[in-house]
């Protein structure tokens, strides 16, 4: 996807926050992508799963996997637009699992989509799960990658935009040192250190 038409797009439907942000690993941004607010916007998101639909029709692929809360309606859209079957895995007790009477067959080919990778840990969950499974992975696909390279696999990784925004320890946080007020957008909890 074009970088510019994805920029546009994303401050268009207030997808790109600017402030002091918590994330889920603890660190702070002054910058955070709420894909919620893109995906809220159908006209806007589809650019988007169609030029992920675009890279992931080139594979063999079954199924279309993605985690809950963020990538459920990547994952619908992405299957809708090639045909795949799409399912979710949620956090059960801090795990993710197959719920919902989802299951993955031994040899099932299945790509994984998300919203947004930072460490890719969510994604990195589900590969073990389908792999537990007997299902094969043949690739990952994220709306946005702001993993700055944390996100390495030897699987294929495509992004419709790469963004590198800042990330501060919180004990070194410049925007802690500003008195700016600290946001905890998203559906994730923090993790503890």
């Amino acid at each position: 996807m074009d970088r510019q038409r994805a920029m546009k797009l994303l401050k268009e439907t207030g997808a790109l926050l600017e402030g002091h942000f918590l994330l889920s690993s603890g660190n702070h941004s002054s910058h955070y992508v709420q894909c919620a607010l893109l995906l809220s916007f159908p006209s806007a998101a589809v650019e988007f799963m169609r030029d992920i639909a675009n890279t992931v029709s080139k594979g063999d692929i079954d199924t279309i996997a993605a985690p809950a809360i963020g990538g459920i309606v990547v994952a619908y859209e992405v299957a809708r637009l090639t045909g795949k079957r799409a399912i979710f895995l949620e956090r059960d007790h801090g795990d993710m699992r197959l719920r919902r009477g989802f299951t993955i067959r031994k040899g099932e080919r299945v790509h994984i989509v998300e919203d947004v990778i930072t460490t890719g840990g969510s994604v990195l969950e589900i590969k073990d799960v389908i792999e537990q499974c007997g299902g094969l992975v043949s690739g990952f696909s994220s709306i946005i990658n702001r993993s700055g390279d944390r996100f390495r696999v030897k699987e294929p990784f495509y992004f419709c935009v790469e963004m590198t925004l800042p990330v501060y320890p919180s004990d070194t946080c410049p925007l802690c040192k500003e008195g700016l007020p600290l946001v905890k957008p998203g559906s994730r909890t923090t993790k503890s250190r």
